[in-house]
């Protein structure tokens, strides 16, 4: 089984492991991580990637949080843990089964466009999360944000994994 497809599966049983299990289910992110940092990639080539991926999404979907853009149910300064999660999970694929989004940049944008839309589709379908400023507006918004988050997400990962010449 090729390295990019395990990376898919895993980064597969990861997000449903998110959004399905809430906090029940987030020792699975874990097995994930360790599953992935043993047969696809390693920490010392995707460590820096993996932290800023997590937090770059994280501090961004914050933001839209205090926005008021988006609501978990419970006043929160953060997004919930989970959510947060999901973008390290994110930051697996970047190097290896998304890395034909890398260039050119549209691939990427095109790519996080329907990401946030199939996210937060089953996110809200789920009833994880609710979108105060209205469904179809909220999600054209998040669609054009994710949009330029991925591509921004690859240059990190370029940036980082790149090996001196």
């Amino acid at each position: 089984m090729s390295r990019n497809l395990i990376n898919a599966l895993l980064f597969s049983c990861g997000w449903l492991a998110c959004v399905l299990g809430g906090g029940q289910w987030l020792w699975t992110v874990a097995v994930v991580l360790l599953a992935h940092l043993i047969w696809v990639g390693n920490w010392q080539r995707e460590g820096k990637l993996l932290i800023s991926a997590l937090l770059f999404g994280s501090a961004v979907e914050s933001f839209l949080l205090q926005l008021g853009m988006l609501d978990f149910g419970e006043p929160r300064q953060l997004i919930p843990l989970w959510q947060a999660l999901i973008w390290l999970l994110i930051g697996t694929t970047l190097c290896h089964c998304l890395a034909w989004t890398a260039r050119p940049w549209w691939r990427a944008s095109l790519l996080g466009a329907g990401l946030a839309l199939l996210t937060y589709s089953a996110s809200l379908w789920l009833g994880l999360v609710h979108l105060p400023y209205g469904n179809a507006t909220t999600l054209a918004l998040l669609a054009l944000i994710w949009a330029a988050l991925l591509p921004l997400l690859q240059g990190f990962a370029r940036l980082y994994t790149a090996r001196p010449a």
